[in-house]
């Protein structure tokens, strides 16, 4: 295609990809309870192969042709790099210090079954061809007990937040086991694309400059950037230059993270936790935001359902395989999560609703098993199994916590309510005592 066809091109693909991303999240939304993000990770689901392409393949090639697909790439990876620093600049590092013990028994326990996991199922996977060429038995294992085991981080805040369970101990200690979780799992993806397809000077590299560049980011970052802080807290807003400069800093992390072998991703999310908090981060959010979730999240979804061919699960051998690591990612994740929590002395209520949060993989997971496509590590019949182990983990988030904890918080909820009633309730003097 030429550049004029290209353009011509793109500008029809976005009108149909934010069209179609805002009506399925909005049905997503009202008729299934769910929040927009999955509504749009179906939706991208919908535009490639597996339901567009099935029923008309001669319009989905013609509006979604080869060529244009590395234009939709571009776009993708400015989309959810830039996500991964608005959830960065979200990012609450208290989490960490309140409910240690809980919180890394969760996360701990929340990786270690799922790792265990991938290490009883990868050969079985890899005698089925699904992994890439030239990818060892432990890097296979390594990615996938990275990918059962992520955790919907953004999504599972967003729940938290709508349910009203921000300061209460399920919401505090379901953050803090996230937050945990999440970046152990990015590391082990570091350390899979850092030994992937290099050699181990490449790999040295990589690791080694994965690690000075998150050691000088957290150490020395927040005060290089204070003075960014400092400017918005005079002005009480975020000028059109002040934006500017955070901007190209955003790009230079992405860039640098990309250059030494690793990811776009990590630099964006980095870079959002280390910037100043206060006036600087939140008009940053509220300026960025809405074009990045309306406009550019869409395509990274679009992006991977253009590669997501569920058809290639043809067969009862690979129906099985889906089976079995879809029930296996939700056992060993969900399970391992709610042991951990009863055995620090929450209750079984919290536990579960503990559990059913951090089984959600979300846009996490479609991130980790992009890369891996990307770089080779995975084919694309594992792609599209692991797609399928997001769509459905993720959608089962919500109506499982309703139904195991949302029910008691509301009746504990009540309880109060009336008690708080009582407690302002008019007493009785006490009786008069004379001696």
């Amino acid at each position: 295609m030429t550049t004029a066809q290209l353009s011509v091109a793109f500008f029809l693909q976005m009108a149909i990809i934010i069209a179609t991303c805002r009506i399925v999240g909005w049905a997503a939304k009202k008729y299934m309870g769910q929040p927009q993000v999955v509504g749009e990770m179906i939706a991208g689901v919908i535009l490639g192969p597996s339901l567009f392409g099935l029923l008309a393949p001669d319009l989905q090639a013609a509006l979604f042709p080869a060529d244009s697909k590395d234009v939709l790439f571009v776009g993708a990876q400015l989309g959810v790099g830039l996500y991964m620093f608005l959830v960065g600049l979200g990012f609450q590092t208290e989490h960490f210090r309140s409910n240690a013990r809980s919180a890394a028994a969760v996360s701990l326990s929340g990786m270690a079954a799922p790792f265990l996991i991938a290490i009883l199922i990868t050969p079985w996977l890899v005698g089925q061809n699904l992994f890439g060429e030239g990818v060892n038995l432990t890097q296979a294992s390594l990615f996938m007990g990275a990918a059962i085991s992520i955790t919907a981080f953004p999504m599972l805040a967003r729940i938290i937040h709508e349910r009203g369970l921000s300061g209460t101990p399920l919401g505090t200690l379901s953050l803090s086991a996230g937050a945990i979780d999440d970046a152990g799992a990015w590391i082990v993806l570091a350390i899979v694309l850092a030994t992937f397809g290099g050699g181990p000077a490449v790999a040295v590299t990589a690791i080694a400059g994965a690690a000075a560049f998150g050691v000088f980011m957290l150490t020395l970052g927040p005060r290089l950037l204070a003075p960014l802080g400092r400017v918005a807290e005079r002005e009480q807003r975020v000028s059109p230059a002040l934006l500017g400069i955070v901007l190209v800093l955003f790009m230079l992390c992405a860039w640098a993270m990309d250059a030494i072998g690793i990811h776009a991703v990590f630099g964006g999310f980095i870079l959002g936790v280390v910037m100043p908090r206060g006036v600087l981060s939140r008009e940053i959010k509220r300026q960025l935001e809405p074009f990045a979730v309306v406009v550019l999240l869409p395509m990274f979804f679009t992006f991977s359902g253009l590669h997501t061919q569920l058809s290639m699960v043809n067969n009862p051998a690979l129906l099985m395989t889906a089976l079995a690591i879809l029930a296996g990612s939700v056992l060993a994740k969900g399970g391992a999560c709610w042991a951990a929590a009863r055995l620090t002395g929450q209750d079984n209520a919290t536990a579960m609703g503990i559990g059913a949060l951090m089984n959600a993989r979300g846009l996490m997971e479609l991130i980790i098993i992009n890369i891996g496509l990307q770089r080779g590590v995975i084919g694309p019949a594992l792609f599209s199994m692991l797609v399928l182990m997001a769509i459905i983990t993720t959608l089962m988030a919500s109506p499982l916590f309703e139904a195991v904890y949302g029910r008691k918080a509301r009746q504990r909820g009540e309880l109060e309510a009336l008690n708080d009633i009582d407690d302002d309730a008019p007493r009785p003097a006490p009786a008069d005592s004379r001696v």
